[in-house]
């Protein structure tokens, strides 16, 4: 009598079969009800074959987006599949994690996967992975839950610390790769362009842009040295077109769209990057290496500017002056709602002071008083960051376009901005052909 209804009880059962399949591959597995075969799997002892299960039991879609890895560490081994960024769910329902091949579901494993994805995967949003962990059975207490689905480990910050750390490496290494020849007709060559020749207007898309090429190069400047003026153009030849195999990852640069996207070509197509979301990230991560590394380094301002702002605001500034100084930003008080910022972070020395110091105050009120800041930095330089990004409707020359998609195939997590949106994505032409209605 304690049963619920035939529906529900078979869906409970099926889970477990699909997890057992998960978590023993080397085993076979048929599910059958009524007489109908509902689920069967053959054995599966190579990783191919276990992709191949995977994909039938979470889908095409999960393996084409999935990062295998395999790590070991201080007694811990740890193997499977973790889904790109932009392949996140909105529930946690694609969520698997195996202790010695027994399915869990732990609070401290479910931290250690978040920080994992804490700066790469959008707000509301859930990873997906199927991660397997083995370590001496002696070292984790499987009897704490009725259930079993709950463990105990003996040494719960190690677990926790080479989860987080091997799945961080795992996204930090996940970079644009090569792409595939689409063709042998494609060609990814680079469009000729002159220096300092802006990129081509094209008929109706109205840009209603103001900045010169010229305003662009501060926030560029760091990217590439200057590339000399073209020279006459000349007959092409053969020897001066580039190999197939030379071809970067994202291609050249052809052109902006609406001064918010790049449009750029490479051996398999069309590649669109996010202007603004790119440079966010690449900021972003130098940040991040500059604070780990020998700190920010900081510009004083020939004037200061005096900001006024709320009591509590000016007693914030005042008890995290050192976290201002972390961040290469002098803040003093200069009265009861007057602060006044004497310097500011030499990559960000044109940023707008006022705003800046605002929005960093709101995200140090965000963490209390009570909580150490410092924990949380890497998000008050995420702020900073995006201040000191290029912003929409900028007019960049094919080099600078070029230099920030060199950029974008040498840094880390580049394919997420900050907040976890794509910063580019990939047309091949197969896809573009299939717009077209080509060869059809």
């Amino acid at each position: 009598k304690f049963l619920k209804t035939e529906k529900t009880e078979f869906g409970h059962i099926e889970q477990t079969v699909r997890r057992l399949a998960l978590a023993r591959p080397e085993l076979a597995f048929q599910l059958v009800h009524n007489g109908r075969r509902i689920f069967s799997a053959r054995p599966a002892p190579e990783r191919e074959e276990q992709e191949r299960r995977l994909a039938a039991l979470l889908g095409d879609a999960f393996i084409e987006n999935a990062l295998f890895f395999e790590q070991a560490a201080a007694g811990l081994r740890m193997h499977g599949w973790v889904a790109r960024p932009t392949f996140s769910r909105s529930q946690a329902d694609m969520q698997h994690f195996y202790v010695n091949s027994r399915m869990v579901r732990d609070k401290l494993v479910t931290h250690a996967v978040r920080q994992a994805f804490q700066d790469v995967l959008f707000h509301g949003r859930h990873p997906a992975y199927v991660l397997f962990l083995e370590l001496d059975p002696v070292l984790v207490d499987v009897n704490v839950h009725p259930t079993k689905h709950e463990v105990r480990f003996r040494e719960g910050r190690l677990v926790h610390d080479f989860i987080f750390r091997t799945l961080h490496q795992v996204l930090a290494e996940e970079r644009p790769a090569a792409a595939e020849p689409a063709a042998p007709s494609v060609s990814a060559a680079p469009p000729p362009a002159a220096a300092s020749a802006p990129p081509p207007r094209q008929p109706g898309l109205g840009l209603g842009v103001r900045e010169r090429p010229a305003d662009y190069g501060p926030a560029l400047a760091w990217q590439a040295p200057p590339v000399p003026a073209a020279e006459p153009a000349s007959e092409p030849s053969a020897a001066s077109e580039p190999e197939r195999d030379e071809v970067p990852p994202l291609g050249f640069a052809l052109a902006q769209l609406h001064g918010v996207y790049i449009l750029a070509q490479n051996a398999a197509g069309l590649v669109l990057v996010d202007m603004h979301a790119a440079h966010e990230r690449i900021t972003y991560e130098r940040f991040k290496a500059a604070r780990e590394g020998e700190g920010i380094k900081s510009q004083p301002l020939l004037v200061p500017v005096t900001v006024e702002v709320s009591p509590r605001e000016a007693e914030l500034a005042e008890a995290h002056a050192d976290t201002f100084a972390e961040l290469g930003m002098q803040v003093d008080r200069m009265g009861e709602q007057v602060l006044a910022v004497r310097a500011l972070p030499a990559l960000l020395r044109d940023a707008d002071a006022e705003r800046l110091l605002r929005d960093v105050l709101s995200d140090l009120a965000m963490y209390g008083e009570s909580r150490r800041v410092l924990e949380s930095i890497n998000e008050v330089l995420a702020t900073m960051a995006c201040h000191g990004s290029v912003r929409a409707n900028r007019r960049l020359t094919r080099e600078e376009m070029d230099a920030l998609l060199r950029d974008i195939e040498r840094t880390e997590r580049s394919g997420q901005c900050n907040h976890g949106r794509p910063t580019w994505t990939q047309l091949s032409m197969q896809e573009l052909d299939r717009l077209f209605l080509r060869g059809r």
